[in-house]
């Protein structure tokens, strides 16, 4: 059976065909710069041998629908027929408030929740929402299943999801904590479990997605009991254009003294913070390099980046009692030796304690980079949550077929 993964966004439309159970990826590609004029759609699909082979278009994508006209041409042409073995369509979507905490088998009612859960992420549900409502359009015979970035958090209990503001805020206008990288947190603590060879459920474990967005969380018998990210993607860690947690009351003072409006204050906070808003880079790879030469802010933004997790992975300790393995992914936990190392500096009170050489090892799959006779595990385990996706995306169809 093949799952097509679909993650649409304002601009741009991700894919993967995914044949399962095997989790072989056949096809993946993007269109991007949608309604732009140097649109192109760049597709890969694997040859006999599974070699990868590369395909771009550059042509003018109007719109969504354009997009997945050229997918599935795209896909026809290199004999990945979208039609042919497909079992269903797993859409990312960003927000599924307190309403989803499992996947959702797409019909009439769940697109009016993500409808409704618009004003919460209204950079991110409005084009998920497209790229659901173009599928259904095209594939209207197919299950189709939403999963979603904040259901994995909604196990929080309410001492960690709510706010201390007044009430009504809560409860007219849905102010609380929601967290967010929740596919590749689950995705990870299930990688990590299986590598142990322990049931998750048997686990506590800190997750660190360490990429342009960064999150943590606290996961205890395979549930999220706390998170970093809150009501948006801009609280907790420091991030590379985020400026992760300050004082709320710095907002009213920028804009006594300087007369900025809040749209200006909320641009500057999400585009112009972070790494960037310390050293003029949001990369952490250049911000590194400058570092290294000596350049004073890229050091400084090094030293921030890698203190707010620390705090972090103590706070976490103290939420969950005992912690059995820390865990670093995404694109600067899994590849930036550095960081990790840097991050775990100092921590070995907690029995957090890294072998140097574990660390700088490469490796494509799950390593462990703690000392050998460290009591927590330390390892880097690669997200895929495009699998994750068409996992749940398979256990959501089976399920409702079951009944």
């Amino acid at each position: 059976m093949n799952i097509l993964v679909i993650n649409s966004g304002s601009s741009s439309v991700k894919y993967q065909l995914v044949d399962m159970p095997s989790e072989r990826v056949l096809t993946r590609g993007v269109a991007e710069r949608i309604g732009e004029a140097e649109s192109r759609l760049v597709h890969r699909w694997r040859i006999p041998g599974g070699e990868w082979q590369d395909m771009q278009r550059d042509e003018p994508l109007a719109d969504h629908h354009d997009a997945f006209r050229l997918i599935g041409t795209a896909m026809q042409e290199t004999g990945a027929m979208p039609t042919a073995g497909l079992a269903g369509i797993g859409h990312r979507v960003v927000h599924g408030g307190e309403r989803f905490r499992e996947p959702a088998l797409i019909a009439p009612d769940v697109v009016a929740a993500i409808r409704d859960m618009s004003p919460l992420a209204p950079l991110h549900n409005p084009p998920n929402l497209t790229g659901i409502e173009v599928c259904l359009e095209q594939f209207p015979e197919l299950p189709q299943v939403a999963v979603f970035d904040t259901a994995f958090h909604q196990s929080m209990p309410a001492h960690a999801y709510r706010y201390a503001l007044p009430e009504h805020w809560y409860s007219e206008h849905r102010v609380r904590r929601y967290g967010f990288h929740g596919t590749s947190h689950h995705y990870v603590a299930e990688q990590t479990a299986a590598h142990l060879q322990r049931p998750l459920g048997e686990l506590n474990l800190i997750t660190l997605h360490l990429g342009n967005g960064a999150s943590a969380a606290a996961i205890r018998a395979g549930r999220s009991v706390d998170t970093s990210m809150g009501f948006t993607p801009l609280e907790g860690l420091m991030m590379g254009t985020r400026c992760g947690d300050i004082d709320p009351a710095i907002l009213f003072y920028m804009s006594r003294e300087t007369g900025a409006s809040p749209a200006s204050l909320e641009d500057a906070l999400n585009k112009d913070s972070g790494l960037k808003g310390i050293c003029g880079e949001n990369d952490m790879r250049t911000t590194r390099e400058l570092a290294d030469a000596g350049d004073a802010r890229a050091q400084l933004a090094v030293g921030m980046y890698c203190y707010r997790i620390r705090k972090y992975i103590g706070a976490y300790c103290a939420v969950l009692g005992r912690l059995d393995a820390l865990v670093f992914t995404a694109g600067i936990g899994e590849n930036s030796p550095e960081i990790r190392a840097q991050v775990c500096s100092g921590l070995e009170a907690l029995g957090i304690t890294l072998d140097t050489g574990r660390n700088h090892r490469q490796d494509d799959g799950i390593i462990e980079i703690q000392q050998a006779a460290a009591p927590v595990g330390v390892l880097v385990v690669p997200t895929n949550e495009e699998i994750e996706i068409a996992r749940q995306t398979i256990s959501c169809i089976e399920t409702i077929s079951s009944r």
